[in-house]
């Protein structure tokens, strides 16, 4: 990796760091290909359980790289479509990880990087925290994030988000369910370390897959095709190793630690 991203593993939990603070952390095409071979990684790495996304200054990210912007207005439609499934794989690896995501977000947070942080399982953001989808104001769309964005949030405040490009406070993040958790600053760190070494400890890797697996399956289904599609899952994790484990623990009155 470059000085562009900056890795960490401690323990089962890994660290990706936006390093970019001169440039608020906006995505550039190497940036954005740093991410993804690092994603990967994580992703096959059977020892990490939590993957945490933030950046090494106070601006999460601001979108895309400004000077990057420009070129693209020079691409064919070919090179812009090649360009948009690189940052299209990037998000799936964060989306379709088998681990948990956490971004932590302390500034703001806009058009791709607002993508960034909302695509994460749980979002922790400090009050000082803003978020946007603002690639309407310069004639761009929020493409990607909206196909993403429709499973957690629907309807009009989507079009709300999407069509006015408005940027919102933390707190209304928070109330419209883009963020899971505030933090005061001088906490967030300590918090989210401790939040993402406690679900390495007290949940099962094979069931926080599964779930992950079947919450992005469901909405593409009718409610009967849901229900078989859950009844079938459901039988399969009966029989899972974790699941076994996890009862003979309980019948026993045992502590558990996955």
């Amino acid at each position: 990796m470059s000085s562009l991203l900056l890795t960490q593993v401690d323990g089962r939990v890994a660290t990706l760091i936006l390093n970019r603070p001169e440039k608020r952390n906006a995505l550039s095409a190497e940036l954005v290909s740093e991410m993804s071979a690092a994603m990967v990684a994580f992703n096959e790495d059977e020892q990490v359980r939590v993957v945490i996304v933030r950046s090494a200054d106070k601006p999460f990210c601001a979108g895309a790289d400004l000077s990057y912007l420009a070129k693209l207005r020079d691409f064919s439609l070919e090179e812009n479509e090649a360009d948009s499934q690189s940052l299209r794989r990037l998000f799936d690896l964060i989306y379709l990880s088998p681990k948990i995501v956490i971004s932590q977000v302390e500034g703001p947070a806009l058009a791709g990087g607002c993508g960034l942080a909302t695509l994460a399982d749980l979002c922790f953001a400090t009050p000082e925290a803003t978020f946007g989808y603002t690639e309407v104001k310069i004639g761009f769309i929020p493409a990607l994030v909206m196909v993403y964005l429709r499973e957690k949030i629907g309807g009009g405040v989507l079009r709300d988000l999407m069509l006015t490009g408005r940027v919102l406070k933390a707190d209304e993040a928070f109330n419209l369910g883009l963020v899971q958790r505030l933090v005061a600053a001088e906490a967030i760190e300590a918090v989210v370390n401790q939040t993402a070494h406690e679900l390495c400890e007290n949940t099962s890797q094979q069931a926080v897959a599964s779930v992950k697996t079947m919450l992005q399956a469901i909405p593409s289904m009718s409610r009967d095709q849901a229900l078989d599609y859950a009844a079938k899952q459901n039988a399969v994790a009966r029989g899972s190793v974790d699941c076994r484990k996890g009862i003979d623990a309980f019948l026993r009155k045992e502590p558990l630690k996955w």
